[in-house]
């Protein structure tokens, strides 16, 4: 199978270079000549390598109420993501080798783009206890995290991460101290949880636990990696553990970038754990991407059903989607206003992750895997929920303008998404 991509800029360590691509049994080539299958006329659309999230709820097995191995990567093709890493919040929890072999069966089987799977830290993911059975694991998972829960105790930290650093894998943290939250915290302990009366969720819950995992870390040398830093004394922790030479890299949300707790509204869109926390903060995470100290864009894509997600912001599931929003988001909000770079965003959502990660992929050349996104950065459009592929429809973004759009995206030269086939434009 030849397929030719005509016309297009192509996004190369020296920029954007207007040339032809060949897809070759699913491998990139420059040789243009002889026959094709299919020739895609793409003049005025950009070629990028593939999109990369490192912090994805897929929900099966256990919960495909909510979102399905298909569904969700359906969405990430959509998103013009390769590839996603499927966080163990899932029943069975992959905390064992036959709870992970039956999370594998429906990845091989049912996904459109690459997903690798995290190993829990703990046995069912609890934070507390026994370790998970990490050795007999390891070589299947990306990396292990109990996300969702923190750790509970330095010791059994330190412990996993030893372990961890013994099997080369990194550990990936959701960070929150327990003994720093109040029942039924919901929202940011900020003016707003204040002034409505809801019980707040302090930064302390994060950035406690950061910076005892940044001290464990040192000691034991492991890779560590924190997920979704919400708060700026996070961001500053790990800005000085990398100047130490401690292996601590992070990520953040769009969401974390581009609002505060001051735009809270009553619905159960707002609600997410971490939560949305005040403009300091936001103003922290900012720095933290334009400095290097904030490594990934991620989306924390974590779907509910609806009836999950309407009880407003006290009795509504924490989360929100984000696959299918994400780089028009980042484009619009961040790349077209000058905050950063479109090599930047590169760098936060394919690049970084990728080597963070050991990922394979990240650049387009001569005999290099297709793992290829399709972008039209001059489409304008609302955004509409409605025609999310994911089974999740919770998100901020619903109804506002954006630019940019994935036009299509392919996967070891297999296209898994066709804006005109799959949506109808």
């Amino acid at each position: 199978m030849r397929t030719l991509l005509k016309g297009a800029e192509v996004y190369t360590d020296d920029g954007l270079v207007r040339r032809d691509i060949a897809i070759t049994d699913g491998r990139i080539s420059f040789d243009t000549e002889g026959a094709f299958d299919v020739v895609e006329n793409i003049e005025g659309f950009v070629i990028i390598p593939g999109f990369v999230d490192v912090h994805v709820h897929l929900r099966e097995p256990g919960f495909s109420y909510k979102e399905t191995i298909a569904t969700g990567t359906m969405a990430a093709a959509r998103g013009g993501y390769s590839a996603v890493c499927a966080m163990p919040n899932i029943k069975p929890v992959p905390s064992t080798k036959e709870a992970l072999d039956e999370e594998l069966r429906i990845i091989e089987r049912d996904a459109k783009v690459r997903v690798y799977p995290y190993g829990a830290i703990t046995m069912d993911q609890t934070g507390r206890g026994e370790l998970a059975r990490m050795e007999e694991i390891a070589g299947k998972v990306i990396a292990f995290s109990d996300d969702g829960k923190g750790v509970q105790t330095a010791e059994l930290m330190e412990e996993a991460m030893g372990k961890a650093k013994e099997l080369d894998k990194p550990i990936v943290a959701h960070c929150e101290d327990e003994t720093e939250l109040k029942p039924g915290g919901c929202i940011h302990d900020g003016a707003f949880a204040r002034e409505h009366g809801y019980v707040g969720i302090n930064s302390a819950s994060e950035w406690k636990q950061v910076k005892r995992d940044i001290e464990l870390a040192e000691k034991t040398g492991v890779r560590y990696h924190v997920c979704h830093v919400s708060t700026k004394e996070s961001v500053e922790l790990i800005r000085e553990g990398k100047r130490r030479g401690v292996h601590v890299t992070c990520e953040t949300g769009p969401h974390y970038l581009l609002y505060t707790d001051e735009d809270l509204k009553e619905s159960g869109a707002w609600k997410m754990n971490p939560p949305i926390r005040e403009e300091a903060d936001r103003k922290a995470l900012l720095e933290g991407i334009k400095d290097g100290t904030v490594d990934c864009i991620i989306t924390d894509h974590a779907p509910h059903s609806l009836e999950e997600k309407s009880k407003g912001l006290s009795g509504s599931a924490f989360g929100i989607v984000g696959l299918e929003t994400a780089f028009p988001v980042v484009y619009s909000r961040l790349v077209k206003t000058g905050i950063i770079s479109f090599d930047r965003m590169i760098d936060l959502m394919c690049k970084n992750p990728r080597r963070i990660f050991g990922i394979p992929g990240g650049h387009i050349g001569e005999g290099e895997t297709a793992d290829i996104a399709v972008l039209d950065l001059g489409r304008e459009y609302d955004i509409d929920s409605s025609t999310f592929f994911s089974k999740g429809k919770s998100t901020l973004f619903d109804g506002q303008r954006v630019a940019g759009e994935v036009v299509m995206n392919f996967v070891e030269g297999r296209k898994v998404f066709d804006r005109a086939r799959d949506l109808g434009r």
